[in-house]
């Protein structure tokens, strides 16, 4: 658009140019030829551009001429362009006419090179800015991809461009805002991770002894309930150790493979009489780490038992381990945003600490298996682990 507006202006400046030049010359040769009428009293019929009284004046030169003024007339709309200067003589019009054939052809010349440079204006615009483009483009797709690293976890992600040396880089600039707030964001929560460890670490010995001392005590029911709070911090304090291990990511499975229906089968006889089991003799092989399958499904359960209402239900198909309760559901939040430790999720989803479903997420994730948590049609909440089968594991 740029180009185009400057080739226009230009093409206009330079045909006003040949306008102007066109009617000067045509006013100074009308002057010769009435110097030479003044002195001889006509007019050189060899002269092909003089004439007097032409039948070919243009019309609105001719009543101009008549009514006692010089002027010209330019024609550059027909075929053969020219330009017409008249002037009263005596009652009679004396005009002269010149041919712009040759301007014309100039003119059609420098527009050609005029479109030929706009194009080559044009096309290299094109190119630096389809470079410039291309090179931002490729740093904010950068930006973008470490964003959602680090949004995945991956907290020592960087985007590690190049910083901006003098003037102004608006995407260095960002590169080095998402580093500096990943960087934030890793300490602050390696801090935290640290913290949770430090402290699940310094409770266990004091615990060990409270919980020594709570078994010599007399029997009764202080004693039982000194016990049961004794058992509850032990079972935190247990529950944030695993937290912060998933944490730092150091667990390591041991995977082996197995029938899913008889595995889960075994657990969930471990688990209590009020949970109901169907598919035990489901024969799918999967991929997994039977302990850590156990701790998923117990703390499913257990959240279910916890949170539900009526009996717990568990069923396997195929790779999946469906754990179903009929109680409330799942609130939005949770099904939203997932399980956030010290967070139950709502009111009427009881008292509770938010570690169980962080931990069965966490050992899931070790497991390379998937928790998917919904409400079912008919009520209830529903979570569901599927587990990788064991030829597709071994592709892998």
């Amino acid at each position: 658009m740029v180009a185009v507006a400057i080739g226009l202006l230009v093409h206009q400046q330079r045909l006003e140019q040949v306008a102007d030049g066109s009617r000067a010359e045509a006013l100074a040769q009308l002057a010769r030829v009435r110097q030479v009428y003044a002195l001889t009293g006509r007019v050189d019929e060899g002269d092909a551009e003089a004439a007097l009284d032409s039948l070919a004046v243009p019309e609105p030169l001719r009543r101009a001429a008549l009514e006692g003024r010089r002027t010209t007339y330019l024609d550059l709309s027909s075929d053969h362009p020219e330009v017409w200067a008249a002037r009263p003589v005596g009652g009679h019009v004396l005009s002269v006419r010149k041919p712009l054939d040759e301007e014309s052809r100039e003119m059609a010349e420098f527009d050609r090179q005029l479109m030929v440079s706009g194009a080559g204006v044009v096309v290299l615009a094109a190119l630096g800015g389809a470079l410039l483009a291309g090179r931002l483009s490729r740093e904010l797709r950068t930006a973008a991809a470490t964003a959602r690293r680090i949004s995945q976890g991956e907290l020592d992600a960087r985007i590690g461009g190049p910083a901006p040396v003098g003037g102004r880089d608006e995407v260095a600039e960002l590169g080095a805002a998402v580093d500096t707030m990943a960087a934030t964001l890793q300490s602050r929560l390696e801090a935290e991770q640290r913290f949770t460890a430090d402290v699940a670490h310094e409770l266990r010995t004091p615990l060990t002894g409270l919980h020594t001392a709570a078994e010599l005590l007399p029997p009764g029911r202080p004693s039982e309930l000194v016990r049961d709070r004794v058992q509850a911090l032990r079972t935190l304090t247990e529950d944030l150790l695993e937290v912060a291990r998933l944490d730092a990511e150091v667990e390591r499975p041991d995977l082996e493979t197995r029938p899913l229906g008889p595995l889960v089968a075994g657990i969930v006889r471990r688990a209590g009489e009020d949970v109901g089991l169907t598919g035990a003799d489901e024969e799918t092989a999967v991929r997994t780490d039977a302990r850590r399958l156990e701790r998923v499904l117990a703390n499913l359960i257990g959240n279910a038992r916890r949170h539900g209402g009526g009996k717990v239900e568990v069923r396997v198909a195929g790779c999946a381990v469906t754990v179903r309760d009929h109680g409330d559901g799942f609130p939005e939040r949770l099904l939203r945003e997932g399980p956030r430790r010290f967070l139950t999720g709502a009111a009427e989803r009881g008292q509770g600490t938010g570690l169980g479903l962080t931990i069965a997420f966490g050992q899931a994730q070790v497991i390379g298996a998937r928790v998917r948590l919904r409400n079912a049609a008919d009520g209830g909440a529903e979570a569901q682990v599927r587990l990788p089968a064991a030829d597709t594991a071994a592709q892998h």
